[in-house]
């Protein structure tokens, strides 16, 4: 495999001509989106013998935007070298071997869309852009020549294999150019005869026109002359060219003459079981490759992805071969882009295709077979999850629509991928496979489906018939619960699917039956438990593996913790206070079970808590528990945790992939860091480890990869600090690359976006749709950056020089001058217009302009008139004449009948309503009295007024009605809404106006109409208060939303929202807010949560002020007061972390003489009136139910502080009524929990403030030595006099010891013994064996002598002299050493498997032999001990030997710890060895013997023969 992770990478990108390039020996390199890929391929693959030979082994990262083009450079000596074109405008040369960039130049105006490295130019490279634009770039001596050959958009290019000066240019309107760079870019000839873009040239591999036999006469027709060709042109002697267009055609060309001679149409092929949806119509594209030293034979794609070779010996006959004809399923199932050969080093000659179905194939070009494919991705990788039951089945959901099974133990093929695609039709952001159902896979997708697919069929998923309204967040199976609905119960399945969605519903689905409806658990959550305030919004839903608990995380930051079968809520996690993304329950199996109660989760914050839930759950608590501390606290990640994973083949083993692009595994138990991922370029979004292989891990990133990769091979151990690469790097991919230079412009900007617009939109956006689905960049913003480029652009055609920019930009200045003075001129003549408009307005338009003009018509006219009126008035009976007459003069209407003027009004309205003056048209309606018709017909144009809507009721209360509420509509289509709404209050519609108000998020007016209009018990009102709390709750505006849930008499959720924002000032407020309410439980909670918060800060006053709120916080306050205390006092001696300027002490009476216990007791009867056994009693109550995790050596120190005094607080607690054994208890808590942290000051200022006189006191009080609580002083005592003798130790250690309170030193000249001493407390496991060897050197000595107190003290320590002890620590100790053991055999067989499979010669045996070394020790001894095999029985014998050992031990020996016995013997036989007398040989000989009886494991035995020796 070599080191190199296995990549799943970006797909290729589309619609390019030329993306993708290989060389010979190997080498493959493909453009995904603003980087290229490389793929080794063939025997230098170094994979493993039997499984395909290629891998991608790297990645050339460089560009900020899509990148167009790639091409090797073909000459021998120089395969290292290749160019990239990217839509940043550049073209870069690199060394694939550094993977950096060599040099690149920015010389093109426009979007590069060809490039080419010339075959026989070795430092030449040709680009071409949208605009016609041709560079030649000769990279040695960094010149370029600017070639302007036709206006049109380039689509393609391809030099000349025969001669170096000719390039052949394919156009997007099929026009095709062979031009002679040598010329000044001259068209040597124009080629017509596609109509359409040209996708593909390609030379014949043969100099010459002999090399097919081709009929000269045939498509005569089609021979258009150039009328350039001379004598004297270079391609007298002639070759050919084939051509691929989107015209469904390639053409064969002869260059001698510049035209067509033979033309290939391709066939339709009957599609066989394409992974494409049949209604997609697709954009055809036709790549070619004419095969080196093969001129007869032409390789071109086809419509559905299907490859052909044509056979070009006849060329009358249209005869192909279909590649992998016989094989079902191997060819590529939609269009082929790009074509490239590769020649490996064992010589099989090859072809790499890539298509829009994402596989990049290789192909046997002897057999026409696909050898392997490789399959990408083309989108974010959302999700990954390996099956429980077919293992080594990773179902990976992506951003691209299409589900992939990855078969990742596939013995013959590395990347066995099988794609579904059916049904999904959206982004895969959850995915979950049943947990014993083989096949069954549930996924879900960001526009809120969610489905089931059996892998196993080619059927389609079936389709949840309830739908998410927003993106599923994730996926549960687990198992049913009763649902509300009448005949939930009934025959249901052992296991149901949760789904989770962004809008914080969990829905139950029937996998039985899925177009049944969902349940929304709420329902059930809200009745189990009573519920009345508002329920979270949840986000991650989370079964425990057996079933019986479910866990919910929620937006607040908080984790629910339900138990089957009703979901009673047993617990609330308070500990995020951020969005919860992801929650992992630790596996069942391994050798603790009681691993199986922690549940690690992780947030929009960048911790990591995991919490041990085997108290809670065990005891079920008949009210919800709410746990405020962590078991265990993982710090490290700079930006928001995705996704987290427990290794299944580990005891406590974590990883977590987070937005900061790495991926850290951890040992939770420790609290440790072990090693960092940071081979994704984004942010990683889902994590999964190997269920085979416990050193393999996969993960996927919103760089459109799945990497898999090893834990051992990882140089790093924590996640990168400070600023995040990272996001840097991910903000610079994500901008255009800015051009500065042109922004001086912004006039530019409208004339320049018409001119782009201009019959270029449609092909911009065609060319878009593209690469936009595969993942890049927003045409828009393209689009953008590109505007301000065309003028320069137009000039730089003239010329090179970019100078030429600034004459056009002068230009433009110019015209802006211009247009200023026509502004001031107008401004001048503004009086004029005012008169103007003054008489416009004075004279109003006529109401009857028809009429009118009739009336103003010459005096004949007139005068016929008053006859035509005459003879109508005075007939007596109608004449048809005189009717037809009065039609035409309907001015007459208003001197004849009422029929007449209704004509003559109708006439006029329809004139109006043509001039667009409807407003006329209304008042003559009214005039004629129709207000009924007038309102209908306004109403159907959307042209209601206020006038009209007010005059509505002289027609009637029910038209007046209809007239509102038809205004309301018209309104609203004209966004009027809340004018909308106080037209419907006027007709008494407020439940209509409130909710049309509601609906388009006017909530403010909305509460004010509802509750001046309303009853005060109305559900509207409530239901607008809580919708307007969730919106702005979910904007950020919190204290706006905690008034909108006091208005709804949600006071529970006032004071969690108020919470959120997470500073002090805002948990004070909720605190009391809670406090007001009643809600004392939460305002505790909150309180707590304030003073912790100000204790980070060193605030004191501030802290006690925060817990003075609640009642139930006077243990916590007597707590944060004595750890006040010894803060102090810890300063006070120096032997804090500093002294910390900003921290604000409380004025309490320092009496600093006394005891510390009294001191502290004084100030809690002062300031506290703790002053009765009654009160004590009370608070110790309070503070036992709190019980904080263990510790660990990266626990934090104020935590650990804070936690050390919560145990020392007991203690004073219980001596204060005289519980003497809870005090030990204590005391020995507040000792252990400094002691495994490794904090030995801590532990000593433990000590010597509350054992100033040792422990004999409490021996007294304790009396019967047959007390339970025996071990636990024994234990005690055993720590107080494992301080002193390191003490001791360390007083002897320095080059001069002093007198002390130990010993007495006289000084006299020997020669001493320098000891390497430690600054803390060391256990012998972690001393180097070399430290402990003496050095011998000559200084002045002193003659050191004990005293009394120094003599008892080492009598005292034969109280560690603990038999018991040290046999349960030595079946520890062997336990520990057999898994250090068995993870090490593990990791040697690993690298010893990778270094068989890589070819390296010398390097062979390294990593090997590197091991071995980290392994053996510098000791002589030890090596043959390392050398003796042992075998996997061996260790399992030990194991369960040493487990059966520590079984024997009684409960109460187990309970507490006790200093490492052996340790301690190990000081005393130093401090013997080097000052004789110090330690009775009574002493010495039990040391020896408990070493020699219990120190078999390696550590000890070293140390034991270098004192020995």
């Amino acid at each position: 495999m070599g080191q190199e992770p296995r990549t799943l990478p970006p797909s290729p990108n589309w619609y390019c001509s030329r993306c993708s390039d290989a060389v010979p020996g190997g080498l493959f390199g493909f453009a995904a989106r603003t980087s290229v890929f490389l793929v080794r391929v063939g025997p230098g693959a170094d994979v493993i013998p039997g499984t395909s030979p290629f891998r991608v082994i790297g990645e050339l990262v460089g560009h900020t935007e899509r990148v167009s083009g790639f091409t090797f450079c073909h000459h021998p000596g120089q395969y290292n070298l290749c160019a990239t074109s990217s839509d940043d405008g550049t073209v870069k040369i690199w060394d694939v071997e550094t993977k950096t960039v060599v040099t690149e130049h920015a010389l093109h105006q426009h979007t590069i869309s060809a490039l080419h490295w010339s075959p026989l130019v070795k430092d030449l490279l040709v680009s071409g852009d949208e605009k016609g634009v041709v560079f030649c770039y000769w990279l040695n001596r960094n010149d370029s020549q600017h070639l302007f050959i036709e206006p049109r958009t380039i689509f393609c290019l391809t030099c000349s294999p025969h001669h170096e000066d000719l390039v052949a240019i394919g156009y997007k309107d099929g026009i095709v150019v062979i031009i002679d760079i040598s010329k000044k870019g001259e068209v040597i000839h124009r080629l017509r005869g596609h109509d359409d873009e040209i996708h593909s040239i390609a030379w014949c591999p043969l100099p010459g026109e002999d090399c097919l036999f081709i009929n000269q006469e045939e498509n005569s027709e089609l021979e258009i002359p150039n009328g350039k060709v001379i004598a004297q042109t270079p391609v007298k002697k002639g070759c050919y060219l084939a051509t691929g267009s989107k015209d469904q055609t390639i053409r064969i060309w002869s260059c001698s003459r510049g035209r067509v001679v033979t033309t290939l149409k391709l066939p339709f092929l009957k599609r066989r079981g394409g992974g494409i949806d049949p209604t997609v119509k697709e954009r055809l594209w036709l790549t070619l490759h004419w095969p080196k030293g093969q001129p007869t034979q032409l390789v071109s794609s086809c419509f559905g992805g299907e490859l052909l070779l044509w056979d070009l010996t006849q060329s009358w006959r249209r005869k192909y071969t279909l590649f992998s004809a016989s094989s079902e399923g191997q060819n590529h199932s939609r269009i082929v882009f790009n074509l490239c050969p590769l020649q490996t080093e064992d010589d099989k000659q090859l072809l790499l295709s890539t298509s829009m179905d994402r596989d990049v194939k290789c192909w046997d070009m002897a057999t026409l077979e696909c050898c392997w494919t490789l399959p990408s991705l083309g989108g974010f990788a959302y999700s990954l999850a390996f099956s429980p039951v077919d293992t080594g089945c990773l179902a990976i959901g992506a951003g691209d629509g299409m589900i992939r099974i990855w078969n990742t133990f596939s013995i013959k093929n590395n990347y066995d991928v099988k794609i579904f695609w059916q049904g999904v039709k959206s982004k895969v952001t959850a995915l979950c496979w049943h947990p014993t159902k083989e096949g069954c896979l549930a996924f879900g997708t960001d526009d809120g489906k969610v489905g089931l697919y059996d892998t196993y069929s080619n059927k389609p998923p079936q389709i949840s018939s309830t739908y998410h309204k927003k993106t599923v967040y994730s996926l549960a199976w687990g198992p049913p619960v009763p649902s509300m609905a009448p005949g939930g119960e009934g025959d249901r399945p052992s296991l149901t699917l949760y789904s989770c969605g962004g809008e914080g519903i969990v829905l139950q689905h029937n996998p039985w039956k899925l177009s049944g409806e969902a349940f929304d658990i709420n329902k059930l959550i809200r009745d189990t438990n009573s519920i009345k305030y508002k329920l979270p919004v949840h986000t991650e839903i989370s079964w425990k593996a057996d079933g019986k608990i479910m866990a919910l995380g929620n937006e607040d930051g908080s984790i629910e913790i339900f138990k089957v079968p009703n979901l009673k809520l047993i617990c609330t996690i308070q500990q995020h206070h951020k969005l919860v993304n992801t929650i992992s329950w630790h596996h069942e199996y391994g050798s603790q079970p009681e691993l199986s109660y922690l549940i690690a989760s992780g947030s929009n914050n960048a911790v990591i808590y995991v919490h041990n839930l085997q108290t809670v759950i065990e005891s079920n608590p008949e009210t919800p528990v709410t746990i405020t501390e962590p078991y265990r606290t993982l710090s490290g990640h700079t930006a928001k945790i995705t996704s987290l994973a427990w290794s299944p083949h580990h005891d406590g083993r974590l990883i977590s992939a987070s937005y900061d692009g790495t991926a850290q595994v951890w040992d939770t138990l420790q609290e440790e860091p072990l090693c960092n991922f940071r081979g994704h370029r984004g942010r990683l979004l889902c994590i999964a480890w190997s269920p085979l292989d416990p050193d393999c891990i996969y993960s996927g990133a919103d760089d459109f990869c799945v990497y898999k990769w090893l834990t051992s091979m990882q140089e790093h151990s924590r996640p990168p600090q400070g600023k995040k690469n990272i996001e840097l790097e991910k903000k610079r991919l994500s901008q255009p690359k800015p051009k500065p230079k042109k922004k001086k412009k912004p006039i530019l900007r409208v004339p320049v976006k018409q001119e782009l617009c201009d019959g270029n939109e449609e092909e911009s956006v065609k060319e878009s749709s593209g690469p936009v689905e595969n993942g890049v960049s927003d045409q828009e913003t393209e689009e953008e950056a590109r505007e301000p480029e065309l003028p320069c652009g137009v000039t730089s055609a003239v010329s090179k020089e970019p100078v030429i920019c600034t004459p056009a930009s002068l230009g433009f200045e110019k015209s802006r001058v211009t247009i200023n003075n026509k502004v001031t001129l107008l401004k001048k003549e503004a009086p004029k217009e005012k008169s103007e408009a003054l008489i416009k307005k004075r004279k109003a338009r006529s109401m009857l302009p028809l009429s009118t003009s009739l009336d103003h018509r010459s005096k004949e006219e007139l005068h016929q008139d008053c006859l035509v009126l005459a003879t109508a008035k005075h007939s007596r009976e109608p004449k048809e004449d005189v009717s037809a007459d009065l039609e035409e003069r309907l001015h007459l209407g208003l001197f004849t009948d009422r029929a007449t003027l209704y004509r003559m009004i109708e006439v006029e309205g329809k004139g109006h309503l043509e001039n667009g003056h409807p407003e006329l048209f209304h008042q003559l309606m009214l005039w004629k009295g129709d207000l009924k018709g007038v309102l209908q017909t306004a109403a159907e144009r959307g042209e209601l007024t206020d006038n009209l809507v007010a005059m509505a009721p002289v027609a009637g209360y029910h038209v007046w009605v209809w007239a509102v509420e038809a205004f309301a509509k018209q309104l609203c289509f004209q966004d009027q809404y809340v004018k909308a709404a106080s037209h419907l209050l006027s007709i008494h519609k407020v439940y209509e106006a409130v909710e049309l108000l509601k609906s388009n998020h006017f909530y403010r007016e909305a509460i004010a109409i509802a509750k001046a209009r309303l009853r005060p018990e109305d559900p509207i009102l409530k239901d607008l208060y809580l919708s307007w709390g969730a919106i702005l709750e979910k904007d950020g505006h919190y204290a706006l939303a905690a008034k909108c849930y006091l208005g709804a008499t949600s006071a529970y959720d006032a004071a969690k929202v108020l919470a959120k924002k997470g500073d002090v000032a805002s948990l004070r407020t909720a605190a009391e807010l809670a406090s007001i309410v009643g809600e004392n439980e939460l305002s505790a909670t909150l309180a707590l949560r304030c003073a912790q918060e100000l204790l980070l800060a060193r605030n004191w006053v501030g802290a006690q002020e925060a817990l003075q709120l609640h009642e139930s916080l006077k243990g916590q306050r007597l707590v944060f007061c004595l750890l006040e205390l010894l803060s102090k006092h810890l300063e006070e001696k120096q032997l804090s972390e500093g002294k910390s300027s900003s921290s604000s002490y409380n004025a309490w009476p320092a009496g600093s003489e006394r005891p510390f216990v009294e001191r502290v007791t004084a100030v809690w009867k002062s300031a506290f009136s703790l002053d009765s056994p009654e009160q004590s009693q009370a608070a110790f109550q309070q503070l036992q139910d709190i019980k904080y995790p263990s510790a660990t050596s990266n626990t934090p120190s104020k935590q650990l502080l804070l936690h050390i005094c919560h145990d020392l607080t007991l203690a004073v607690l219980s001596q204060q009524v005289a519980s003497w054994d809870a005090a030990v208890e204590g005391l020995l808590r507040a000792v252990i929990r400094s002691y495994n942290s490794g904090n030995f000051t801590i532990m000593q200022e433990v000590h010597s403030a509350f054992l100033p006189e040792g422990c004999d006191h409490l021996r007294d009080k304790l009396g019967d030595h047959q007390s339970p609580t025996t071990p636990a002083f024994k234990s005690l005592e055993a720590f107080f006099i494992y301080g002193r003798l390191y003490e001791f130790w360390w007083s002897l250690s320095g080059p001069c010891p002093e007198s002390s309170v130990w010993v007495r030193a006289a000084h006299r000249r020997t020669t001493s013994v320098e000891q390497s001493q430690q600054l803390d407390k060391v256990s012998p496991e972690e001393t180097d064996p070399k430290a402990s060897q003496p050095e011998p050197s000559r200084t002045l000595e002193l003659d050191v002598r004990l005293t009394e107190e120094g003599e008892q003290m080492l009598n005292a320590c034969k109280e560690l002299f603990s038999e018991e002890h040290a046999g349960l620590q030595n079946a520890q100790r062997t336990i520990a050493e057999v898994q250090e053991t068995l993870a090490e055999m593990i990791r040697l067989h690993q690298k010893s498997q990778l270094c068989k499979s890589t070819a390296n010669g010398p390097d062979k045996n390294e990593p090997e032999q590197e091991a071995e070394q980290s392994l053996s020790s510098p000791q002589n001894q030890c090596k043959e001990e390392k050398n003796e095999p042992v075998s996997l029985p061996e260790l399992t014998k030990r194991i369960t030997e040493a487990n059966e050992r520590i079984a024997k031990f009684p409960e109460s020996i187990k309970t507490w710890p006790f200093p490492d016995v052996l340790e301690c013997c190990l000081i005393l036989l130093h401090i013997g060895s080097q000052y004789s007398g110090f330690v009775t040989q009574e002493m010495q000989q039990q040391a020896q013997e408990l070493l020699q009886k219990y120190g078999s494991t390696k550590v000890y035995k070293r140390h034991y023969q270098t004192l020995c020796t």
